[in-house]
């Protein structure tokens, strides 16, 4: 299978897509390869459940596969559009959560530090990030993660939330400014000092 990758080694995202709307199952694997880990990424930034994260990439990747045949390289990233369809995914499921289920009913995701006193500190650290960003609007929150936690620069995360990049700056700004605010009373709690 690696052999059968190395024929698209430096393949952009888009002829990938157009070689599997054409038929060719090791271009989607590779492509599944590239973008798979960074979706789940965002999607447990959202979501903080790993199964439910995971349903979601499933879901913006047969997105993507049904839409293969159709793509235009060239008009839009692949990577931008999965980004899209991933935080619209989570967004919807958020939306149903909040009427359903209360944010401190949800199980925090896994963690993988090995010492237990770190892990305890990034675990509430994380879990302070994800109340704030839960008390934050919508788009903010999406925003600031988009740019924060996910490292995507301002055109890309407005192409993916569909709004112009002014509109991206602003929404950053004001959700950063909120986070703070939010978080500003427990930093000695969660083990940062004003060094």
């Amino acid at each position: 299978m690696d052999m059968a990758f190395d024929q698209y080694a430096g393949a952009p995202d888009g002829a990938l897509l157009i070689a599997f709307a054409n038929g060719d199952q090791t271009a989607a694997r590779l492509l599944t390869v590239r973008l798979a880990p960074r979706a789940l990424g965002q999607a447990m930034r959202m979501l903080s459940d790993r199964a439910e994260s995971e349903d979601v990439v499933q879901e913006a990747l047969l997105r993507l596969w049904k839409v293969a045949p159709d793509w235009r390289q060239g008009e839009a990233q692949v990577s931008t559009w999965l980004y899209r369809v991933v935080a619209n995914l989570c967004t919807d499921r958020l939306r149903r959560r909040r009427r359903s289920v209360g944010l401190d009913e949800i199980a925090e995701p896994e963690d993988d530090v090995p010492s237990v006193s770190e892990q305890m500190v990034a675990s509430a650290r994380m879990q302070a990030l994800t109340d704030a960003l839960a008390a934050l609007p919508d788009r903010q929150a999406q925003a600031v993660a988009l740019r924060h936690l996910e490292g995507l620069g301002n055109p890309e995360i407005a192409e993916i939330m569909e709004i112009s990049v002014e509109a991206v700056e602003s929404l950053t700004a004001r959700g950063k400014r909120a986070l703070a605010a939010i978080l500003a009373e427990r930093k000695a709690e969660l083990g940062f000092s004003d060094d």
